[in-house]
């Protein structure tokens, strides 16, 4: 039967409900979750009715809810002639509530003896078929309801990111950080390389843009006497999509004054050794069939080391990357073929990124492509940054802040080539006022959650991914 043709059906069933004074939509219901229901008793929960065996006067049927499933046994003349036949007007994904007692069945199975049901939710379109569970990958992410009402294994995923999330802000509290919250709207986008959201403000007649990273914010806090903070933050980036990028995402921002990159090393070696043990009693997960140890101490490379790992013996020589380039047969785009730090990022992301399967610090980055990072004492061409690499997939970034208003507008000036509008002159002048020595890391969240649930895409990590508009 197509589904408009079901549909036409369960919305005369509906008036049939109201015929007989019932609401096919019902209000508030007490009851006990699945996984609390005892071996006997008298019991009241309700849940999604998810199969159906009628047998003369008598029915079972299962219903689900957040924690699990249980069956139900209705009897005529148990409930009554009249229950009995508003029961006839329920269908497979409707959502009931039922009082009853428990029983086992000669199989062994807790059931649930209805003495009483209510209609709590009357649904018009008919589950997918079979409930054999939804595989499409347009529609699980396009429907990401149905989704999680039909893949068990979606739904624990989800519950499984929460966890993630609940333990991070539960470790940092307990690390004295403070979580804060800063703005989502700026007026001059910073913090970060990326193109913005723009948007419009009416009354102020002015663009503003949704912020690709919290990281100046969150800097004016430290100015503030502010020194152990947080957070948990939505950022945005007018960028591709893939399965690594999603335009909205969730990253976890930290500072601790009067710290430095080492100490974020430390912080990021000890967050998620502890992480992965919670989840799995173990220091070993495998994401897409690799192993990945988390067991401590993890590699440090250098920025300059990783290149010689493919033979790049003096990265400064855009000519000698350029061979490489040809020797590795990487497509380049026209307008950065003459970008050197364009194409060390190609070689880097094709050919050397994919080795670092278990945890991998790459350190010490070159001073052009970290404008907010300090300086080595010895070297003011490289800053104490490093990124993190884990499974193949970069899961976070950070630095020893830099906190010389003078440099730091140097800087901005040199990124800036003339375009004033583009530098956050009010940040300057907070750093002006004295920001202390300070260490900040950036570990992006959907990355984390698709190695520690085995994911091989963004979009499986993230509730409702943005899509192209169905035609």
């Amino acid at each position: 039967m197509a589904q408009d043709e079901i549909r036409d059906q369960r919305i005369k069933k509906i008036e049939i409900l109201k015929s007989r004074n019932i609401e096919p939509y019902g209000r508030r219901y007490e009851k006990t979750k699945t996984e609390d229901i005892g071996e006997q008793g008298e019991v009241k929960t309700a849940g999604r009715i998810i199969a159906l065996r009628k047998h003369g006067g008598a029915c079972f049927a299962d219903i689900i809810d957040t924690e699990g499933k249980i069956q139900l046994y209705f009897k005529k003349n148990i409930i009554g002639e009249e229950l009995y036949e508003i029961f006839k007007e329920i269908d497979i994904g409707d959502i009931i509530g039922v009082e009853g007692e428990i029983f086992k069945t000669k199989t062994g199975e807790k059931t649930i003896f209805v003495k009483n049901f209510k209609v709590l939710s009357k649904s018009l379109n008919p589950l997918p078929e079979k409930w054999h569970g939804l595989k499409d990958i347009e529609i699980r992410f396009r429907k990401r309801y149905l989704d999680l009402l039909i893949n068990k294994e979606v739904r624990e995923k989800f519950i499984k990111r929460t966890k993630i999330i609940q333990f991070i802000r539960e470790y940092l509290n307990n690390m004295d950080f403070i979580e804060v919250e800063t703005p989502m709207m700026h007026p001059i986008p910073g913090g970060a390389e990326a193109k913005p959201f723009i948007t419009y403000h009416n009354t102020l007649e002015m663009n503003l843009y949704l912020r690709i990273a919290p990281e100046l914010y969150l800097k004016r806090l430290l100015v503030g006497n502010f020194e152990k903070i947080y957070e948990i933050n939505r950022s945005f980036r007018n960028e591709g999509i893939s399965t690594l990028h999603n335009p909205e995402f969730t990253m976890l921002e930290l500072y601790s004054a009067y710290g430095d990159y080492e100490e974020m090393m430390e912080i990021t070696e000890k967050l998620l050794t502890n992480l992965v043990n919670f989840l799995y009693k173990s220091s070993t997960i495998t994401y897409q069939d690799k192993e990945i140890n988390f067991s401590l101490p993890w590699e440090k490379i250098t920025y300059d080391d990783v290149f010689k790992k493919v033979g790049i013996e003096n990265w400064h020589d855009i000519n000698s990357v350029k061979e490489k380039i040809k020797e590795f047969n990487l497509e380049v785009e026209e307008e950065k073929e003459n970008n050197l730090f364009e194409l060390l990022d190609l070689i880097f992301s094709k050919k050397i990124q994919p080795q670092f399967i278990n945890p991998t610090f790459i350190i010490d980055y070159p001073e052009e492509i970290s404008p907010l990072a300090k300086s080595k004492k010895d070297n003011e061409e490289i800053t104490e940054r490093f990124e993190l690499f884990i499974g193949g997939l970069e899961v976070a970034n950070a630095y020893s802040e830099l906190n010389d208003p003078i440099e730091q507008l140097k800087r901005f000036q040199e990124k800036a080539k003339g375009d004033e509008e583009k530098i956050d002159f009010d940040y300057i002048e907070a750093l002006e006022y004295g920001m202390p020595p300070a260490g900040g890391l950036g570990i992006g969240i959907d990355r984390l959650v698709m190695l520690l649930t085995d994911s091989p895409s963004i979009r499986e990590v993230i509730f409702f991914p943005l899509l192209r508009p169905k035609k």
